[in-house]
């Protein structure tokens, strides 16, 4: 019995092999540290955490053809994702971006595209462009929302409300694009009835699919400030797990589960240790289910419309 739907499975069943994304560096930036909404970031962001693969390329043709070879060997994959993730990646010309999308495309082994980015970073110029690759390739929009409480989004220096996010997340669907949203479980401040009220969100939305986050600390950080300060409390990882399966119950079974957990490289995390074991988060997860005898959706019931 699959207890919940992943992504890993949906794409295999799609495109009829195994699938690995291969994140690739447009060199963006992010309105929240350039000076536009904020310098500082989120306080829970360290850029150098994303260096699973570290290409030497340039250009984002010599990235994804290093990234292929890598994921051939290493994951004997067969087909790909071009998947843009460091920092707000529309947050550019719609021309330039252009370029960069359809360079991302252009190998005969890439199966799609996903593209991450904050919801306050879609104007409607960037929204046709999507639409327009969205017709060329198989495409998804990763959006950061994290929780529906406008005031944790404050105290992580967001600088976006959830509104800012419904109204993204409504319009790209309109637009056809997949949507697939952020949440971090464990923030400072939050209770169950936060928690349950963003799945609410994402359920009334149509999201086509979630990462759900574990909150962890890394260094060079506000969180890490706040962390050594003891200001916040970091879960353990069975507080976590039944945390994951809480959200799992209640989540719309449509929706397609793309990760349980966030790691970073052990050297940059201060907490909690239990983060960077991958295997480890899932095993907990899925201990949590079978203890339980649930899956995704049992506590599930239709948004009235």
């Amino acid at each position: 019995m699959e207890r919940y739907n992943s992504i890993g499975n949906y794409l295999k069943q799609k495109f009829g092999a195994k699938v690995f994304k291969v994140s690739l560096n447009g060199n963006f930036s992010c309105p929240n540290r350039d000076g536009i909404k904020g310098t500082g970031g989120c306080i829970y962001c360290n850029p150098e955490s994303n260096r699973p693969f570290i290409s030497q390329g340039n250009t984002i043709k010599e990235q994804l053809l290093e990234g292929i070879e890598y994921a051939k060997k290493r994951h004997q994959a067969a087909k790909f994702i071009s998947y843009f993730q460091h920092y707000s990646n529309t947050y550019a010309d719609p021309k330039e971006l252009k370029s960069l999308y359809n360079d991302a495309i252009s190998d005969p082994d890439v199966a799609g595209l996903a593209i991450s980015t904050r919801p306050d970073c879609l104007t409607a110029d960037i929204l046709d462009l999507l639409s327009e690759i969205n017709q060329k390739t198989f495409l998804w929009l990763e959006l950061g929302l994290q929780t529906a409480n406008d005031a944790t989004l404050r105290t992580l220096n967001r600088h976006h409300s959830v509104k800012d996010f419904e109204n993204a997340a409504i319009l790209a669907v309109k637009n056809g694009i997949k949507i697939c949203a952020h949440i971090i479980l464990g923030l400072p401040g939050e209770t169950r009835s936060d928690l349950l009220n963003t799945i609410e969100l994402l359920n009334n939305l149509k999201i086509w699919g979630v990462k759900i986050h574990n909150l962890h600390v890394l260094k060079e950080t506000e969180l890490a400030k706040m962390y050594a300060r003891g200001e916040i409390r970091i879960l353990e990882l069975q507080e976590y797990a039944s945390m994951v399966v809480d959200c799992l119950e209640l989540l719309d079974p449509k929706i397609l589960i793309h990760r349980f957990n966030s790691h970073s490289p052990k050297d940059l995390t201060i907490a909690p240790e239990w983060s960077v074991n991958k295997l480890a988060i899932l095993n907990s997860v899925h201990n949590e289910l079978l203890k339980r005898g649930t899956w995704q959706g049992r506590l599930f019931s239709t948004p009235e419309k």
